[in-house]
């Protein structure tokens, strides 16, 4: 395989990167323990954390991965860890290192104090983001916090947070909520000049010019993928609702990302269109 292979694994809310000797299976915003802060709003249901764990371990004998990537969310509560993570956390790795070792978390916001709930074997990556791949590189982070400037030069950003999903309303008034992959493309440009303003980095020429002179970047117009939930039961936001200043994390917000040019594909491949097409038949 002389170029990196990157793919949904249908239908499940997870995405496969495959390269020469290593294939890295990633998902996103498990939100365990979310039960807790239902049943204190007087809302009871089954804890969902033996059931993400039965279908993430199908997922990984399925696709035989040389190593899993959580990007981000893998709790819920915040900033307190309930008596549910505490309890639950802990036996949801133990049973998950039994068919796979290589364990690494890029923390989203829901993730402090991690560190507590996971065993040592676990990598807490940095909420920055990473790069993964070979000859071509793949940007890695959580979504609500700014990329570090390296990320800038990878060919590829995947992101998480924002739980995508595509809402319609019928005639007849009944709702459609599906969750959905979202795949645009990022602006380097308009991106470049951003995370310079947000890093405090000033100058009067190009700001791809300034990302190189700075940080040694060779800026790219990279491909973006937005990933659902893992957790089909905690909910997402309606993308082709809302609009663009709405949705979550600098990324989104920078300007540099064009939400309704974007594409939307179902879980299970099926190409819905335009997040354009979709606002126009809400």
């Amino acid at each position: 395989m002389n170029r990196i292979l990157i793919s949904p694994v249908p239908p499940w809310q997870a995405l496969l990167v495959e390269e020469t000797k290593k294939r890295t299976l990633i998902i996103a915003d498990l939100h365990l323990g979310f039960e807790h802060e239902l049943a204190e709003m007087g809302i009871n249901i089954p804890s969902q954390t033996p059931k993400i764990q039965e279908k993430l371990i199908q997922i990984l004998k399925e696709t035989k991965p040389n190593r899993l990537i959580i990007l981000g969310d893998l709790k819920h509560n915040v900033p307190k860890i309930s008596f549910h993570e505490w309890e639950f956390i802990p036996l949801f790795f133990e049973s998950l290192q039994k068919v796979l070792s290589d364990i690494e978390i890029i923390p989203g916001n829901h993730d402090g104090n991690l560190e507590l709930l996971t065993p040592r074997t676990v990598k807490i990556l940095s909420p920055k983001g990473i790069a993964i791949g070979e000859k071509e590189k793949i940007a890695l982070i959580h979504g609500h916090a700014w990329p570090s400037p390296e990320l800038l030069g990878a060919d590829y950003l995947i992101i998480a947070h924002n739980h995508p999903t595509a809402h319609f309303i019928e005639p007849t008034r009944f709702r459609i909520i599906r969750q959905i992959w979202v795949k645009a493309v990022c602006n380097g440009r308009k991106f470049a000049e951003s995370l310079l303003r947000h890093t405090g980095v000033k100058g009067k020429i190009d700001p791809i010019k300034l990302m190189k002179q700075k940080y040694e970047v060779d800026v790219r117009n990279q491909k973006l993928i937005m990933m659902p939930s893992f957790n089909e039961t905690y909910g997402g936001l309606p993308i082709n609702l809302e609009k663009q200043e709405k949705l979550l994390g600098p990324i989104l917000r920078s300007g540099a990302v064009d939400i309704d040019a974007a594409e939307a594909y179902l879980l299970d491949g099926t190409f819905l269109g335009s997040i354009r097409q979709l606002r126009r038949i809400r």
